[in-house]
C-alpha cells in the first residue's frame, strides 16, 4: 500500500467535478486501500479522490466505527441542522463553525459494484456531505459566510506567499 500526498487549497483538482468510476477491478480496490492508508496517516475521518489528485467519484472514511468507502455516490436526502467546527485535510490545521444538515443519506456502489447506502446523523452525516462536496469540486471554504470566507481566503493566500499573519 502507499500513502499519497494530500492536495491542499489552491490545487485546481480540488475545484474539479470528479468523473464517475467506470471500471471495478483490482486497481480500484488497491486505490481504496491506499486512500484509507493515506487518510489514517493524515490523520482524518474521510478522504475523497480529488484530495489525492484522482478526479474520480470515490471516497473513504472512518469516524471511529471502522473503515468504509463509497463509489459513485449520490446525495439523496438531508434533514435537520447542526453547527460544528469543521476542518479539512486539504485546508490543514484550520477549523470553522459550519452549519450543515445534521442527517444525510447517500446511495452509490461498493468497490465490487454492488449497491451501497450510507446514512447517519451528526458526524457521519457531516462526513458524507463533506466528502460528497469534494467530489463536486467544493471545498468547505465555500460553506463559510461571506465575511468569514473572505478573511479565510486572505489568510490562506498570505500564508501561501509566506507573509506573516498577525497574532
Amino acid at each position: 500500500m502507499a500513502v499519497f500526498p494530500i492536495r491542499t487549497f489552491g490545487d485546481p483538482v480540488l475545484n474539479t467535478v470528479a468523473q464517475p468510476v467506470e471500471t471495478f477491478d483490482a486497481a480500484l480496490e488497491r486505490l481504496i486501500e491506499d486512500m484509507l492508508e493515506t487518510m489514517y496517516a493524515a490523520p482524518g475521518v474521510g478522504l475523497a479522490g480529488p484530495q489525492i489528485g484522482i478526479a474520480r467519484r470515490v471516497f473513504v472514511y472512518d469516524i471511529g466505527e471502522g473503515p468504509g468507502h463509497m463509489v459513485n455516490p449520490e446525495l439523496v436526502e438531508t434533514s435537520g441542522e447542526w453547527e460544528f467546527d469543521e476542518g479539512c485535510l486539504s485546508v490543514p490545521e484550520r477549523f470553522w463553525p459550519i452549519v450543515r444538515p445534521s442527517y444525510a443519506r447517500i446511495e452509490g456502489v461498493a468497490m465490487d459494484g454492488s449497491p451501497l447506502e450510507l446514512e447517519g446523523d451528526e458526524l457521519m452525516g457531516r462526513m458524507l456531505q463533506h466528502e460528497f462536496d469534494h467530489l463536486d469540486g467544493t471545498l468547505l471554504l465555500e460553506r463559510l459566510g461571506k465575511r468569514e470566507r473572505k478573511t479565510a481566503l486572505r489568510d490562506l493566500r498570505r500564508e501561501a506567499l509566506g507573509i506573516a499573519l498577525p497574532e
